[in-house]
């Protein structure tokens, strides 16, 4: 998913689930932080303290990183492809499936951190991990022929329009002139018994396609064997949305002091939800629709206000801290209860979540 779901519909389906505004928006700024976290750089205190920052991302473009082994273990397994633990071999029990009992649990577990200081920041991070599963299951955060595509069989829904269809065709063309067909193949999950570079990470075979709300397509798996996949991303999403609705709700019930006790029930805005998923247009126009519907009042009964997404707010925060002479300070920075929750999300799914699975994966 993108900036429109990760944060502005992620806004949009905490406020309606009746948590404060102020709340929804930390809470979306971690979701979508999670894709602009990709600086490794720590903060140093006077007194000696130390705030270690590790990623929860690295940019496409960044291609060595994405091929890098360890971070396929450490960033895109645990906060973009949580594995479904579907199948018999290890490599396809790591392939992303949407809502999967693994998500669910991670769900419940979080949760748990509901009164904790980091717990708002905690269930941010959460919605993006959860999010990301009804738009990138079928392909998994390690290299492996599971992700491989035959890049001809892609085809778009007749319903989509001539000018969108022309520009996200411009948009693979331009990505895979970058990365190669297939997003640039790597080397095997299982390299170290056989070097063969046979690979493909994440989703970059159907290059965005999967993070396009609007997208009906298909296209075709080449391995184990070739096989037909049909996606219908509107209705994906719809599922998507829903389910971060109800774990929103659940936060507010867990936390009261959190909630503004105006939450409305997803039936009562779910004509409107899928509405603006279904519309075709570029990301900055798919933002302008969340927005729009939001402050017309056509999400929930009452209108509001999605504010602008600002993460160079919480970069501030990095220079501010660099310069602190105590280290406590760092206890009232959304920053640092950002950096908290990544190590408490990332230990728990490759330490607890994983293992408890029969998923040994870092």
């Amino acid at each position: 998913m993108q900036l429109d779901m990760h944060y502005y519909g992620t806004y949009a389906m905490a406020r309606t689930a009746g948590l404060k505004p102020g709340i929804c928006k930390i809470i979306a700024t971690a979701a979508q932080f999670v894709d602009d976290n990709a600086a490794k750089s720590n903060i140093e205190f006077q007194d000696g303290g130390r705030i270690d920052a590790q990623a929860t991302a690295h940019h496409v473009s960044d291609v060595i990183s994405n091929r890098d082994a360890e971070d396929q273990r450490q960033v895109w397994v645990p906060f973009h492809f949580l594995p479904g633990n579907r199948g018999s071999s290890f490599s396809e029990r790591l392939l992303c499936r949407e809502n999967s009992k693994i998500a669910r649990d991670l769900v419940d577990h979080h949760l748990t951190y509901a009164t904790h200081p980091a717990g708002v920041c905690l269930i941010g991070i959460a919605a993006h991990v959860y999010a990301d599963t009804f738009s990138h299951f079928g392909f998994s955060g390690v290299g492996s022929r599971h992700n491989k595509v035959d890049n001809d069989s892609f085809k778009f829904d007749t319903g989509l329009d001539p000018d969108i269809a022309d520009y996200i065709k411009k948009k693979e063309r331009d990505f895979f002139r970058r990365y190669g067909r297939g997003g640039g193949f790597i080397a095997n999950i299982k390299s170290w018994l056989a070097e063969t570079i046979s690979g493909a990470l994440g989703h970059g075979a159907v290059a965005t396609y999967p993070d396009r709300p609007y997208l009906k397509w298909s296209f075709e798996y080449e391995y184990p064997k070739k096989r037909h996949e049909i996606r219908d991303n509107p209705n994906s999403f719809l599922r998507g949305c829903e389910a971060l609705h109800a774990m929103f709700v659940r936060f507010g019930n867990a936390n009261t002091a959190l909630s503004a006790g105006d939450g409305v029930a997803f039936d009562e805005i779910k004509g409107s939800v899928a509405a603006i998923l279904a519309y075709q247009a570029k990301k900055e126009d798919r933002i302008k629709k969340w927005r729009a519907e939001a402050s017309r009042g056509n999400l929930g009964l009452n209108s509001f206000k999605i504010s602008s997404y600002e993460p160079e707010v919480w970069m501030k925060q990095s220079a501010v801290l660099n310069s602190s002479e105590k280290s406590t300070d760092a206890f009232r920075s959304n920053l640092y209860r950002f950096y908290q929750s990544a190590s408490i999300h990332r230990q728990f799914v490759l330490r607890e979540l994983l293992p408890e699975n029969k998923l040994v994966v870092a």
